[in-house]
């Protein structure tokens, strides 16, 4: 059986982003920054928001800023509250399956 890897600030950039919350914090388009919702879909550029009216946004990756909520439950061991994390979009620049692949060369040196 597998061990759950925890999600940590460190880390984030590897996990799977669905079904996190998500706020754009800044970007170079202006009319994106405050968005907010659920990441329902990820691609190489993009990420997929459906925000408070069911409306669905694509926010490009590249040169914006997110804040990820990550739930207790899938944080560090021990943490009560929710964390939240800010990430580079660029960080995030690949197709979703490479990225979370690279967990294991974290998991590897961790």
């Amino acid at each position: 059986m597998r061990s759950k890897v925890e999600i940590l600030p460190s880390n984030l950039i590897f996990h799977e982003l669905i079904g996190l919350e998500v706020k754009v914090n800044n970007s170079t388009n202006p009319s994106l920054i405050g968005i907010r919702g659920r990441v329902i879909n990820e691609t190489k550029n993009m990420l997929v928001i459906e925000n408070s009216e069911s409306r669905e946004l694509k926010i490009p990756k590249a040169d914006s800023e997110f804040i990820f909520r990550v739930p207790a439950e899938l944080s560090e061991k021990g943490r009560r509250s929710d964390t939240f994390v800010k990430i580079q979009g660029n960080l995030l620049l690949s197709q979703p399956e490479n990225r979370i692949k690279n967990i294991k060369k974290l998991r590897k040196w961790g």
